[in-house]
Order: structure tokens, then C-alpha cells, then sequence
């Protein structure tokens, strides 16, 4: 039904067209014999002229026109329309009569508003028999470069008071689409009117938008390295180039150099361009790569033909134009196809998926998207081909269709942006879960491996070290110590190291061992620990507890101990230290422990051993809970300042 309605629309538009050119023929649409030309302008010029068309082959010549003029061979052009000649392949001559109806001698301007590959204005005036050529311009040349510095290709001349003459423009196109906005005007009138024209045709804060929207994408690229963010940027540079070429825009704003360079690609082929990039953003929201693999393939084909074509044409063109037009004609025919591939592609994948069941919504907000440029696309294609001249707003329907179009694309683009952020925020909370899991099981693990090794040392180990010590305290070994004096400082020696080795067995099994599980007490085990220590002698552990403390939550209980007890010995082991302070404090929300020794400590310089196997265990437990841990150097001794949440 929508197509249906679509076909009409269009239908209507190209009958409204085709009636706009009859009506050249109604009585009261008069045309004239001449052109008055007034200050600042006359009459409309398509009151007046007529044109002829012939082809390239044929030299140009001002005389064989006016011979063709004679014929009968000219005709009129629409009435207050520009000439569209659609993808017309041939020369077109215009022929306008003038007068100058002011009393004073004024300089005029006839101007065509777009790309013309090569054009001539020629002079027959009162009283004379041949005609004059005043100049010869291209749209290929700068602006800065041409006979009158303007967007446009414009033609000075001029005229006496009352003065009379015949005016021959001659036009050479061969992008295939001849559209001739011309108009002639006082120069005066000319140049105020340029000054205004970005204003009055809304291009200032037109490429402004198109111009913010492409910078946004490319923050948005910095933090997403999403690729559809870069081809919309080439969208929006593509079309962008497209219609600043097609109002001349390019000739005021690109540098020389640039305006060779685009216009070497050529102005249908950035639209090209835009439509393979189009293809790409389209796959990338869509998600075709996943589901609809066909249509994906398929776009990357129609993409990257597009752009295979723009770059054989670059190359081959300016070739052709000097020594095949057929050639020309087959390139810019293949160029029309190319078009309408390209955007069908899009119609038929939006259609594919608005009928199934998988994706329809994103398919139906990238299809108003899609519609907006596609409306004002229509409408600028249907005059390109010459089917109508139907402008309803300025600059022209393109440009509107692209503002809209990038309107609710970047909404869009936005709104998945933020569902990128959402997505990966999840990706993020999951990877820390999936950690957090890995080092609860490797915390376990090694709680259980450690209460394994204790209660072996303290169930095993520790009485056969008991009864070695005993029954080396028997009466028959010390008779027989007695009986040998050379072996009993052997003896003495032997059960001093067997003392000692009990005693270091037993302490260290008591430090391997979790707090007691049943009466959940965190200050009782750190105590009992510190207790087993002061009995060697060799070390003062010194403890300072607040309340509460044995109402934190287990895992936060079980981690202190482990932290303590691997502290407290490594002051031990390796601090060379005599006094040792452990402050249990309740800061809320967190545990603060903190172990301060009097030893050895670090010298000035020496890196603190940060990959040693009882700090590393430390830290794996304290990046578990989310803690931190801050290890002092002091004059004397080393602090170990740890907190942990809860």
C-alpha cells in the first residue's frame, strides 16, 4: 500500500512537471523577442531565449547556430524553470536577444549555477554581421581562476544605453546531467546576492549541522572504536560534497588544490561514495553479519563495486571526454545503475527484515532514517533525469532529506551508544564476578591445603617429634652420653635442635590454622597465635584490639587472621626483630590492621620485596575483599598498614 502510494506521489510530481513545461505554450505566458535588461535585473531570461541542441562531434561555431536559428531548429525552454535536459549527451546552445532599457551604460552578468565542463559567451551587437566571443570559462578552474571570481560560471559584458545585441551561450556537459540554473543580472545586483546566498539558501548553519554531526561521530569513535562511527563520517563527508558541488559551493570554500582533486573523482561519484558507506552503517546497526549473512555479503559486493566503479571512472574519464564519448556515455549509464543498485539494496534489506520476525524493530527505526533520504533523493533524481523541476524547498530536497536523516540516525547512533556503554558496564561486572569467583576458589584452595599441612605437622609430625625428643631424654641415652664424655656435648646439642624443632612444628601448625570456626572469634585466634609466639622467647608479640571486632562478618575474620599471621611471621623470619605490635582497629566501613616491627626494616634504596610468596598471598587477599595495603619504611623496623572493607 505504501509503495503504491509512493509510485503515485512520484507520478504526480512528474506530471506536474511535464505540465510546468507545457505551460510555456499557454497565451498568457508570452514569450519574448528580447530580453529588457533593466537595473538590477529584468525580466525572467527563460521569457526569452530559445535553445538547440547538437552534438560534441560537431566543431562549436556561433554562425552555424544562428543558421540553426534560422531553421527553426531552436525551441523554448521551460518558463521560469531552469533547462533540464536530464542525461542529455549533446551541446546545448542558448540564443537570447537583449536590450539595455536604462539611460546609462551598465555592465551585466550571465551566469550558469552549475558544474559546466567548458562554456562560451558570444556577442553579436547592433550593426554588426559576425559574432564576438567574450569569454570562455570552465567549471573545471578555481574560482580564483576564472574571468569572474564567483561560485558560479559567469559571463561579464556591456551594453550602451538602448543598446541592442544577440548573446549565443554555448554549454559543454558530459557528467550526463545537463541542469542549467542561468540567469542574467547586473553585476552589482550579482555580487549582493553571492553575499547573501549561503544565508538566504540556510547552507550556513546546514553544513554547520552536517559538520557537528560528523565531529560528534568521531568523538563518539574515540570511546566506542565502534567502526559505524567512521562510515558515518564518510557518509556525511560524501554527501556533504555532493551537494556543496552541486550549489558551487566548493569553489568558495575548498582550496584550489582540493577543488581539483573532488572534482577529478567527480560530483555523482561522492553520492556513490556516500551509498557504499551507507551500505556499511546499515549492515553494522542491523547486525546482518549475524543472521543474515546473505544480505551481508551481498552488501559488501554492491559496497565494493561502488567503490571499484568511482575509481575507474576517476581514471578513465578525462580520457574519454577527448577521445571516446561513447565511452562517456557508457560510464556515466553504468554510473546511473550503480545508483540505482546501491539504494534498492538498501529497500530490499529494510523490506527483507520488516518482514521477519528477527530484527524488525531496528529495522523500522533505520527505515525512517532511510525514508527521509530517500524521499529527498527521489526528488533531486527525478529532475537529475530530467522527469521533472520540481524543487519544493531551498537549497534543494536533498539537502533537507540528509538534515533529517542525520537528525534521527544520530538519535540513533546515540541511543546505541548508550546501550554500548550498558553492555560493556555488564561485560565489566561480569569479568569481576568471574575474578572475584577465581580468587575466592584460590583463596579456598589454599586455606585447605594449609589446614591439610598444619593438622599433618600437628597430628604426625609433631609426636614423633615429641617421642624422638623423649626417648632422647631416656635414662639408657644418657648412660650411654654418660659413658662416652667426647659424645656428650654431641647430645646436649642434639636434643637442644630436637627441642627447637618441636617447638617451631607445633608454632608453626598453629599459624597455618584458621581462627576457630566454632566460637568465630577473630581477637581469640590473633591472641592464641601471639601467645604460641611468646613462648620461644626470642620474640615479643605485642596485641591491641578494639571491641567488635569478633562481629565482623567470617570471610572478613578468616582473611585478618591469614594476614596477621603471615605479617607476624615474616617480622619474625626475616625483620630480625624483638618487639612486634598488632592494633586490630574498627574504622567503619573498614578493618584496619596494622603490624609495626623494630627491625632491620628496608635500607635506603632497597625495593620493597612486593613478589615475595607470604606478601604476595597478602595482597591476592586484600585485592579479593577490595582492601588496600601500604607498607612504611620508618627509621627502625617496617608498618604494614592494611584495611579491609566490610
Amino acid at each position: 500500500m505504501r509503495f503504491h502510494f509512493f509510485i503515485a506521489l512520484m507520478l504526480g510530481w512528474w506530471l506536474m512537471g511535464k505540465g510546468e513545461v507545457q505551460a510555456a505554450a499557454k497565451p498568457d505566458q508570452t514569450l519574448r523577442d528580447t530580453l529588457l535588461l533593466k537595473d538590477p535585473k529584468g525580466a525572467h531570461i527563460s521569457e526569452a531565449y530559445r535553445y538547440y541542441t547538437e552534438s560534441f562531434d560537431v566543431p562549436p561555431d556561433p554562425e552555424q547556430a544562428e543558421a540553426q536559428w534560422l531553421a527553426g531548429k531552436f525551441r523554448p525552454g521551460p518558463w521560469h524553470k531552469p533547462l533540464n535536459l536530464g542525461t542529455l549527451h549533446q551541446r546545448v546552445w542558448m540564443r537570447l536577444p537583449v536590450r539595455n532599457t536604462e539611460s546609462q551604460r551598465l555592465r551585466f552578468v550571465w551566469s550558469i549555477f552549475n558544474f559546466t565542463d567548458s562554456a562560451s559567451l558570444y556577442c553579436r551587437r547592433q550593426g554588426e554581421t559576425k559574432f564576438t566571443r567574450l569569454g570562455t570559462a570552465s567549471s573545471w578552474t578555481p574560482a580564483s581562476e576564472r574571468i569572474f571570481p564567483a561560485r558560479s560560471l559567469s559571463f561579464p559584458f556591456t551594453m550602451e544605453a538602448g543598446e541592442a545585441a544577440v548573446l549565443y551561450l554555448r554549454v559543454d556537459v558530459h557528467t550526463g546531467g545537463v541542469y542549467l540554473p542561468t540567469y542574467i543580472e547586473t553585476t552589482e545586483h550579482f555580487l549582493g546576492w553571492e553575499m547573501g546566498f549561503p544565508f538566504e539558501r540556510h547552507w550556513v548553519w546546514l553544513l554547520g549541522f552536517y559538520l557537528s554531526s560528523a565531529l560528534f561521530n568521531l568523538v563518539l569513535f574515540a570511546f566506542l572504536r565502534d567502526r559505524i562511527h567512521l562510515w558515518y563520517v564518510a557518509y556525511v563527508v560524501g554527501v556533504t560534497l555532493f551537494l556543496m558541488m552541486e550549489d558551487g559551493l566548493d569553489a568558495m570554500l575548498l582550496p584550489a588544490w582540493l577543488y581539483r582533486l573532488v572534482w577529478s573523482v567527480g560530483q555523482f561519484n561522492f553520492i556513490v561514495l556516500a551509498g557504499a558507506a551507507g551500505i556499511r552503517i546499515m549492515q553494522l546497526f542491523l547486525r546482518l553479519h549475524s543472521g543474515w549473512r546473505g544480505l551481508h555479503r551481498a552488501g559488501n559486493w554492491v559496497a565494493g563495486a561502488a567503490v571499484g566503479f568511482v575509481v575507474v571512472y576517476s581514471v578513465l574519464f578525462p580520457w574519454a571526454v577527448r577521445h571516446s564519448l561513447a565511452l562517456v556515455e557508457a560510464l556515466n549509464g553504468a554510473r546511473e545503475v550503480l545508483m540505482l543498485l546501491v539504494f534498492g539494496y538498501g529497500g530490499v534489506t529494510l523490506g527483507s527484515l520488516l518482514l521477519s520476525k528477527r530484527r524488525r524493530r531496528l529495522a523500522a527505526y533505520y527505515a525512517l532514517t532511510y525514508c527521509f533520504f530517500f524521499i529527498g533523493f527521489a526528488i533531486f533524481w527525478l529532475n537529475h533525469w530530467g522527469l521533472t523541476s520540481f524543487n519544493p524547498v531551498y537549497p534543494n530536497p536533498l539537502a533537507w532529506g540528509l538534515f533529517f536523516e542525520l537528525l534521527v540516525l544520530s538519535s540513533l547512533l546515540t541511543g546505541r551508544f548508550r546501550h554500548t556503554l550498558r553492555q560493556n558496564a555488564r561485560l565489566r561486572i561480569r569479568e569481576l564476578q568471574q575474578r572475584n569467583q577465581v580468587g575466592q576458589r584460590l583463596i579456598a584452595a589454599q586455606d585447605a591445603e594449609r589446614e591439610q599441612l598444619a593438622r599433618e605437622l600437628h597430628d604426625a609430625m609433631g609426636p614423633n617429634l615429641a617421642a624422638l625428643h623423649m626417648a632422647w631424654q631416656s635414662m639408657a641415652v644418657r648412660d650411654a652420653l654418660a659413658a662416652a664424655p667426647a659424645a656428650a656435648s654431641i647430645g646436649e646439642l642434639t636434643e637442644e635442635i630436637l627441642g627447637q624443632l618441636y617447638a617451631q612444628v607445633r608454632q608453626l601448625s598453629h599459624a597455618l590454622l584458621p581462627f576457630e570456626q566454632l566460637t568465630n572469634r577473630l581477637t581469640t585466634s590473633v591472641a592464641v597465635l601471639c601467645r604460641t609466639l611468646n613462648m620461644q622467647g626470642t620474640l615479643r608479640v605485642h596485641t591491641h584490639f578494639d571491641e567488635d571486632l569478633d562481629y565482623l562478618p567470617p570471610p572478613v575474620q578468616s582473611a585478618a587472621y591469614r594476614i596477621v599471621a603471615e605479617l607476624v611471621n615474616n617480622a619474625m623470619r626475616h625483620a630480625q626483630a624483638q618487639h612486634v605490635h598488632v592494633h586490630l582497629r574498627c574504622r567503619p566501613p573498614m578493618l584496619e590492621m596494622c603490624v609495626e616491627d623494630d627491625g632491620r626494616g628496608f635500607g635506603h634504596g632497597e625495593d620493597i620485596p612486593i613478589m615475595g610468596i607470604g606478601l604476595r598471598s597478602v595482597r591476592t587477599r586484600v585485592a579479593y575483599l577490595n582492601g588496600s595495603l601500604n607498607i612504611e619504611t620508618p627509621g627502625v623496623g617496617t608498618r604494614v598498614v592494611v584495611q579491609l572493607p566490610y
